[in-house]
């Protein structure tokens, strides 16, 4: 049974009309960002804001009409909308004249000083999963995800059943550094059955795409596949489920806090000044958020050359001990710049499981032991 192809998934939506424009969705040009991917299909249906939950019917026989085609193993269909209307960022022309000269445009930011944000949240559990980590950094580059995986398996090794959900969308890297390939099968088009190596259970959209194929999506898009990731996924019974997000400040960090009860997040930031910087600003989006902060962990931290053993400090050193420090929030290692560390990921077998006796290692073992005692000693 060959699988779905676009043409067909195409096909068969343009059997759905909205009766707003007079015609299909197809034609109207509501369909954008279809995705598919050994059977999984993924799309967004654009719609006017006014009209967005009026139009949910619309939507689910959408999702009906494709996933009753042969090869069709899971359907995931969301509305999106944009406004394209001239000036809705902007200031009114009468207060645009009325401000002082120099002074800077007001962008519609909220104030929100040093309270949550002050956003809906539905923070319930994830069925058999104790507790959830966020793994996050403020800017890209500095090894985020290479601490996940391998905080992972320093868990696992400690006996501690243990699920890493790969939520950077847009550039999953944990099935390769995790040497796992495949696809997550479903026995009933909506469970989802993750990967499993090394006693690590995953999940990754990563195994939905090839490694070279891009996911274009708007906002919306991303925050239904992070919830269908935390919530359709079969995890089992797990005492931790590491989340590695995508760096920055976004969708896919709010979604994360609104829709489950984190338990905690950890910063990994190089030592340099500009790493530093985005840092902070992830610390403060935790803070708005009301996530408890785990501390933070310095990676590429020094580099201890292999022929003479001279120590060089590439990115500077102590950078985030003493903003940790500054911050009150406690410092959890430093992890040193190692070649071994970055050709075990690429090859699939993370320092943690390929060189267990390295130094290195007992790095990663002794951050992952002291954030097990912490999580311990916090009322579920």
């Amino acid at each position: 049974m060959s699988g779905p192809t676009k043409e067909g998934i195409l096909a068969a939506l343009s059997a759905i009309a909205d009766p707003s424009k007079g015609t299909d969705i197809v034609s109207a040009g509501m369909v954008s960002g279809l995705v598919v991917r050994n059977g999984a299909v993924g799309f967004a249906l654009e719609v006017d804001p006014a009209r967005g939950a009026a139009l949910e019917p619309l939507r689910k026989a959408a999702e009906d009409a494709v996933r009753a085609l042969d090869g069709v193993t899971s359907v995931t269909a969301v509305l999106t909308a944009h406004s394209d209307q001239p000036g809705t960022a902007s200031p009114a022309p009468a207060a645009a004249a009325a401000a002082p000269k120099g002074t800077p445009p007001d962008l519609g930011l909220a104030k929100q000083g040093d309270k949550p944000i002050p956003t809906s949240k539905d923070t319930g559990p994830i069925d058999g999963i104790d507790r959830i980590v966020a793994v996050a950094s403020g800017k890209g580059g500095v090894g985020k995800s290479t601490v996940s995986a391998n905080l992972a398996l320093a868990m696992a090794a400690q006996g501690k059943r243990v699920g890493l959900l790969d939520a950077d969308v847009y550039g999953p890297s944990q099935p390769r550094m995790l040497g796992v390939s495949g696809r997550p099968s479903t026995p009933d088009g909506k469970t989802i059955l993750p990967l499993r190596n090394y006693g690590v259970t995953v999940m990754s959209m990563g195994f939905m795409l090839q490694e070279d194929q891009s996911v274009v999506w708007r906002g919306p898009m991303l925050m239904s596949a992070l919830q269908q990731m935390l919530r359709q996924v079969q995890w089992g019974k797990l005492d931790v489920l590491i989340v590695d997000l995508p760096p920055g400040t976004g969708d896919v960090q709010l979604t994360l806090s609104q829709k489950t009860r984190v338990d905690g997040a950890v910063i990994v930031s190089t030592p340099q000044d500009v790493a530093l910087l985005d840092a902070k600003k992830a610390i403060d989006m935790f803070s708005k958020l009301d996530v408890p902060l785990l501390g933070m962990i310095e990676n590429m931290s020094t580099y201890v050359c292999p022929n003479c053993s001279h120590e060089a400090h590439i990115f500077g050193h102590g950078g985030a001990k003493a903003e940790a420090e500054r911050l009150g929030v406690p410092f959890l290692g430093e992890i040193p710049l190692d070649i071994d560390i970055r050709l075990t990921g690429d090859g699939g077998a993370p320092l943690v499981v390929s060189k267990p006796k390295s130094p290195q290692a007992a790095r990663f073992r002794e951050i992952a032991a002291g954030l097990i005692e912490t999580l311990d000693a916090v009322p579920a």
